[in-house]
Formats: structure tokens, C-alpha cells, sequence
């Protein structure tokens, strides 16, 4: 059986997600996909049904009623690639902020012995394409508010391109984890190394979507700010079993 999965929560995404699903299933390397679609009006599910039949048994679609958080898209995704025992589970947005091509290198990681691969921006400087400075501003120094809280090293703790082997995901509870923003993304990491797990940075170049409309909000952004305080405090008194 192929030990791929690539995760893809959509909504309103019927530009970019035909030429995404090409382009990872055309890699020299076996993936599948599974959209996770939070009922999207423009159609984006239906153009992923129409090219299941192209992609038989490699391309899935779960939809859900509505938009209910990207943390929630990825953790019923998580489950779902779980049950279907792939080995590498992968976080990915469907706009080409994130290269497809940078799928081969976090695989290639986790395979090296990394337990969790980050396709950080951050790692070796700045590498973001098409954001305005005050973006930019803004998301490293997120990542730096991060780890002074935490007190851990990660580079893009806010990196929301993500390779997970799936001992991983079966260790950690994830019907703890409390945040469906972006702040899922640092609450993901945070629990990840907390349970003992070895988390590895992988270089890539960020460029900013060119088709579609960005669902950043400052909503999201707040929660991640206040969030990670909550997360710290909390983990003061929760034992984190070792990843075997």
C-alpha cells in the first residue's frame, strides 16, 4: 500500500485545486490525497469529485457542512488517514503558497529518522514571496513570541506545511487539542515535542497565493497571540506519555 497521504482542507478554492491535485500526483513518488471540504459554495468539491474517477483510489474527498476551522479540517483528516494506516501525513494548503514539489524532501526527512518535518520559512532567514512587510513582520515574529513562551527552538512554529509519521498522530490525543486557527499549528508542534518526539525543519520558499482569497483574519491571529499563553500554562500540569 502507498504510505502517503496528503491532507488539503478546502473552501472556496475551485482555482487552485484542480492544477494542486495534478501536480502532487504527478511527483515521482506515490501520494494520495484526501480533501477535507468544509462545504464550499464556489464548486471546489465538485471539481474534485470529477477528477476522482482519473485518479481512482488515490484522490479522496471527506466534505463537512460548513466552516468549521482548519484545526478541525486537519485533525479529521489526521483520523481518517489513521484508520487508513498511511505512514506519512501531511499538512498542505491547496494554493501554492506551498511548493508540491517540498512534499519529497519532508518525506525524505521523516525517512532519515525526523518524527515530525516542518517546512519552515524561517530556518535559514526569510524566505516569503508576495507577503507585504507588515505580513511578514508579523508572522516571524510570531514565530519568535513562540518560543520565547515555550522556551523551544523552532524556527516557524506558525508553519502550516507539515510531514507527520503516524506514530506521531497516534500518540497524541487529539481530541485535546483545543485551537482550530493557525494557533493549531503551534499547538500541534508544541505537543509533538512535548510528548518527546524529534521535530526537523525543512527549508522552503513561501509564496503568497496568487488565485483565491486569503482566510487569514485578525480573529485567527488573536488566538494564536493569547492562545500560546493558555497552551504553556496548561502544559504546567499535563504529563506527556514519551513517543515510543
Amino acid at each position: 500500500m502507498p504510505d502517503s497521504i496528503v491532507i488539503i482542507p478546502t473552501y472556496n478554492e475551485k482555482e487552485n485545486i484542480e492544477r494542486m491535485i495534478r501536480s502532487v500526483l504527478t511527483l515521482p513518488h506515490d501520494f494520495h490525497i484526501l480533501i477535507v471540504d468544509d462545504g464550499s459554495p464556489d464548486g471546489t468539491a465538485s471539481i474534485v469529485k470529477s477528477l476522482q474517477t482519473e485518479y481512482n483510489g488515490r484522490l479522496f474527498i471527506e466534505e463537512r457542512s460548513g466552516k468549521l476551522g482548519l484545526g478541525t479540517a486537519y485533525i479529521h483528516g489526521f483520523k481518517w488517514s489513521i484508520r487508513h494506516q498511511y505512514d506519512y501525513i501531511y499538512e498542505m494548503d491547496a494554493d501554492f503558497s506551498h511548493n508540491p514539489n517540498d512534499l519529497l524532501r519532508m518525506r525524505q526527512a521523516c525517512a532519515d529518522g525526523a518524527d515530525v518535518a516542518v517546512g519552515s520559512r524561517y530556518i535559514t532567514g526569510v524566505n516569503v514571496v508576495n507577503w507585504p512587510m507588515g505580513r511578514v513582520i508579523m508572522s516571524y515574529y510570531a514565530s519568535v513570541y513562540v518560543r520565547l513562551i515555550t522556551g523551544e527552538d523552532v524556527r516557524d512554529f506558525t508553519a502550516g506545511f507539515m510531514c507527520y509519521k503516524r506514530r506521531v498522530l497516534q500518540t497524541v490525543n487529539l481530541d485535546k487539542i483545543k485551537f482550530v486557527g493557525y494557533a493549531f499549528q503551534i499547538e500541534m508542534k508544541y505537543t509533538a515535542i512535548k510528548h518527546g518526539f524529534k521535530l526537523i525543519e525543512v527549508p522552503i520558499i513561501f509564496t503568497d497565493r496568487t488565485e483565491g482569497a486569503s482566510k487569514m483574519t485578525k480573529g485567527i491571529f488573536k488566538e494564536a497571540v493569547f492562545g500560546v499563553l493558555q497552551m504553556k500554562f496548561n502544559s504546567m500540569f499535563r504529563k506527556y506519555p514519551e513517543g515510543e
